[in-house]
């Protein structure tokens, strides 16, 4: 047995990092829309909001009724409310979820030829003031046609979405005696 250099390509080199053979995996790719939005309460208490499927209707203006749970592999059975666009029933496919950080799902539409990528993500910052971000990767052959008609439709609706969550968690925390510094 030789105990020269390995020639293996999936090995790492402190230069080089990894090497594989063939591609890298690809991730989710497509036109890219996003809300960000700061809210001052804990990501505890967005997430037990956000987790709460059933009770959307209450304070989403955009997914106006909503079914199913939070699980990996769970549909969902939502009803999209764009402004300018009649509602639409909508059966996305939750494909990730991590409690209290993120919550992801795949729609497939017009035949596949449009595929999304939908990301509902918290990002902790100090213990009651977190970080959402609203989003979608919009995707597939006629991906970018979709995006270039719908886009603005679609970033104020994330953006409806998201100061309805700010307004309802930061309401809710202040109930339970926290004190958010934003104005309702």
């Amino acid at each position: 047995m030789a105990l020269g250099p390995k020639t293996q390509n999936n090995m790492f080199t402190a230069g080089s990092g990894f090497k594989f053979k063939g591609r890298a995996p690809a991730g989710p790719s497509g036109v890219r829309v996003e809300h960000r939005i700061g809210i001052h309460a804990p990501v505890e208490t967005i997430w037990e909001i956000l987790y709460d499927v059933e009770r959307w209707h209450e304070w989403n203006p955009l997914y106006t009724k909503a079914e199913g749970a939070i699980r990996t592999g769970g549909q969902l059975t939502l009803t999209l409310a764009l402004e300018g666009e009649a509602p639409r029933v909508i059966r996305p496919v939750v494909y990730e979820w991590v409690p209290h950080d993120q919550i992801h799902w795949r729609l497939k539409m017009m035949g596949g030829l449009v595929s999304n990528t939908r990301f509902l993500e918290l990002e902790k910052l100090d213990t009651a003031s977190t970080i959402f971000s609203n989003g979608e990767l919009i995707g597939g052959l006629l991906g970018p046609t979709v995006a270039r008609r719908m886009g603005r439709k679609i970033y104020r609706g994330f953006q409806a979405m998201s100061e309805a969550l700010k307004a309802r968690a930061e309401a809710q925390w202040r109930a339970e005696g926290g004190a958010p510094t934003s104005t309702p």
